[in-house]
């Protein structure tokens, strides 16, 4: 994890039960978040994208990175049954780099045998 990411659990207390919070430290409403989602979005010059699209990308990201599925889950906070949606309707099929990875761990795991599978 980036060491910025990385300091965030860090420093969270481990019974705290809400990480992100407002200025006032207390948890977002469903409102406040939305608001202030998009009020950060115009600034950043992102325009129609949501939430979910930014989860689903950090879903594809993972992946081509060699997480597993549980471990994507663990992170974005989706099912295992989610991720896996997000994977195949979205993504799988779309990133050749997956594929590519696919096939050098394969070829890597055929060289280990005496067979080929």
């Amino acid at each position: 994890m980036s060491g910025l990411l990385r300091s965030v659990p860090d420093a969270t207390p481990r019974k705290a039960v809400t990480v992100l919070t407002t200025r006032t430290d207390t948890p977002w409403t469903a409102d406040g978040f939305r608001t202030t989602w998009v009020k950060t979005l115009k600034k950043a010059g992102v325009m129609r994208r949501t939430f979910h699209y930014f989860r689903g990308t950090a879903v594809t990201r993972l992946a081509v990175a060699g997480a597993s599925e549980a471990e994507i889950g663990t992170i974005t906070g989706h099912s295992l049954r989610d991720v896996g949606a997000i994977l195949d309707a979205h993504y799988m099929s779309r990133d050749s780099r997956l594929a590519e990875s696919g096939i050098r761990k394969c070829g890597a795991h055929e060289s280990r045998t005496c067979f080929p599978n």
